[in-house]
């Protein structure tokens, strides 16, 4: 999930991971009259046979981008859930599983209200990661505009760097990064503490758990190591917290943010040492 203002390239940003990547690659435009047999697909009738053939919607792709995730209604952005959650889509009362690698990213402007629709709880749990861009500063700015001194938009040049088959290579080379117990108990702990603290009402879910276990190895392959350091789980919390804890009534009238509840927990968590060889104090062989 990229949320953020207007204007500061989240469409851009995911068009261009988009292009990086290689493999199909669609978009789907939210509107307040966009149905779900937009995004999942329709049977149609040919009447020259009699015949129905089914056409994939737009969700039938490697990577999908879900622009302005907040402007569908509630019935339109229900259709995500199995996708996101299982990889697969039900139509017509028939399973249907997408590509492999399936990769849904979604922008929402948390700004503006009128015309759009909150995002459920249970589908802000299925986006492994919730991030925000931010504006950048006016060294980066400066960049950015010279850079548009063209006719063309300079993200059509981006080409892809890899191919799916090594996508899904990277993919079975992450499952394996090791991950020592003592940092699964400091994963578990800052979990615990989010669903124990005074200002938050939902603490965050098994899957969330799942999420930053998952994105840690992940991070730590991309930074060329097989094991998983406390500092990989730190860096990641808030991006895997932010949008899985609800608050308090209490703490939201006091301007209490979530933001700063995931502060407290990480600076009052001790986290474990890890040495060179990924295992912390105490840990047995690998």
């Amino acid at each position: 999930m990229l949320e953020d203002v207007p204007g500061v390239g989240k469409t851009v940003l995911a068009r261009a991971l988009s292009a990086s990547l290689g493999g199909q690659f669609s978009r789907i435009q939210c509107t307040p009259d966009l149905l779900p047999a937009d995004i999942l697909g329709v049977s149609v009738y040919n009447p020259k046979d009699g015949t129905f053939a089914f056409r994939e919607g737009p969700i039938v792709a490697n990577i999908v981008l879900v622009d302005e995730i907040n402007r569908a209604t509630p019935r339109t952005q229900s259709a995500l859930l199995e996708a996101t959650a299982e990889g697969q889509v039900s139509i017509e009362g028939k399973q249907r599983e997408l590509p492999d690698p399936f990769f849904l990213i979604a922008t929402e402007n948390p700004v503006e209200f009128e015309g759009t629709f909150p995002l459920p709880e249970a589908q802000k749990d299925r986006f492994l990661l919730s991030v925000s861009i931010g504006y950048p500063d006016r060294e980066v700015e400066t960049r950015i505009v010279e850079s548009q001194r063209r006719l063309t938009h300079p993200v059509n040049d981006v080409k892809a760097v890899t191919e799916i088959e090594e996508v899904l290579e990277l993919q079975k080379q992450v499952v394996s990064v090791h991950v020592d117990s003592q940092v699964m108990n400091y994963i578990s702990e800052l979990v615990d503490r989010t669903r124990n603290h005074s200002n938050v009402r939902i603490g965050v879910s098994p899957r969330g758990t799942l999420a930053l276990y998952k994105a840690g190895q992940a991070l730590a392959s991309l930074r060329g190591r097989d094991y998983v350091v406390p500092e990989d789980v730190k860096e990641l919390c808030r991006a895997v917290f932010d949008k899985r804890i609800i608050m308090s009534s209490q703490a939201t009238i006091r301007g209490i943010t979530v933001e700063s509840v995931i502060t407290d927990i990480l600076e009052s968590t001790p986290a474990p040492v890890v040495n060179e060889s990924g295992k912390t104090r105490g840990s047995g062989p690998r």
